[in-house]
């Protein structure tokens, strides 16, 4: 009978710099611990192996990496299947990613950015470690959600993590208007992501379609340098004008009624 001990399933977190500026010392946003355990973990579940061997680069510059680069072993996260529908059971798939840690090695699960997990498909993986028995670690990082609600001034203590709006003009502004409904109501932050490079046309539908009272804060580079974060009255918004929100760089928006 076999007597391994199980290894743990360790979420690391990442940089919020994905595609913006992989330049900067990982010490800026990440504490030493991270670095030094993501230097010595030989297997990982990645949305994506390139970048985090891009990744993994960066940390060996400050903690060298415990093997060469190419011996570490990257998995990746099964991809959601076009248009969002199932396509099959595929809990096998997402079981074998936990092999190495029902085989006695730490196992680190990574997302493209902020902590793994979180508004991040790496959840089913973690659900599936507690079912099987692995002890989950999770380790200290940014999350460009907490940090933006953090920074926004609204209701710290009753908020909600909404994820996408409807793409189409007219479900769009019906989801705005049913989340501001419901933060009058519950006295609850909403906080909204978007694709970088449709920042300008959230802010523009949010300015549209919410009441000039409701409170809006936009978080844009959080952790970078340049980055901010405003918040005010849609009425104030409206009249300050401003500069069209980058394309590149994700954003966060938080709105309370």
């Amino acid at each position: 009978m076999s007597t391994t001990t199980k290894g743990r399933l360790i979420l690391m977190p990442n940089t919020l710099d994905f595609g913006v500026d992989d330049s900067l010392d990982l010490r800026e946003v990440l504490p030493q611990r991270v670095i030094e355990t993501a230097a010595r973990l030989a297997h990982w579940a990645a949305e994506n192996a390139k970048t985090t061997r891009a990744l993994l680069k960066r940390v060996d510059a400050v903690a060298p990496l415990a093997q060469p680069l190419q011996a570490v072993q990257i998995a990746e996260l099964p991809r959601p299947p076009k248009g969002g529908k199932p396509s099959g059971d595929d809990s096998a798939v997402w079981r074998a990613l936990l092999k190495p840690a029902l085989e006695g090695q730490d196992l680190g699960l990574i997302s493209e950015a902020g902590l793994p997990a979180v508004a991040d498909p790496g959840a089913r993986l973690v659900a599936l470690a507690h079912e099987a028995g692995i002890e989950v670690v999770p380790l200290s990082g940014p999350s460009s959600l907490l940090l933006a609600l953090a920074a926004s001034g609204l209701n710290g203590q009753s908020f909600a993590f909404v994820g996408y709006l409807p793409v189409d003009g007219g479900g769009r502004t019906a989801r705005i208007r049913e989340l501001e409904a419901l933060s009058a109501k519950a006295q609850q932050t909403q906080l909204l992501i978007e694709t970088p490079y449709r920042n300008e046309a959230l802010r523009q539908a949010l300015l549209a379609a919410l009441k000039p009272t409701t409170r809006l804060s936009i978080s844009v580079g959080l952790t970078l340098p340049g980055g901010w974060t405003r918040t005010a009255t849609v009425a104030d918004w409206k009249r300050g004008g401003g500069t069209a929100l980058p394309d590149r760089i994700p954003a966060v928006f938080s709105l309370l009624a």
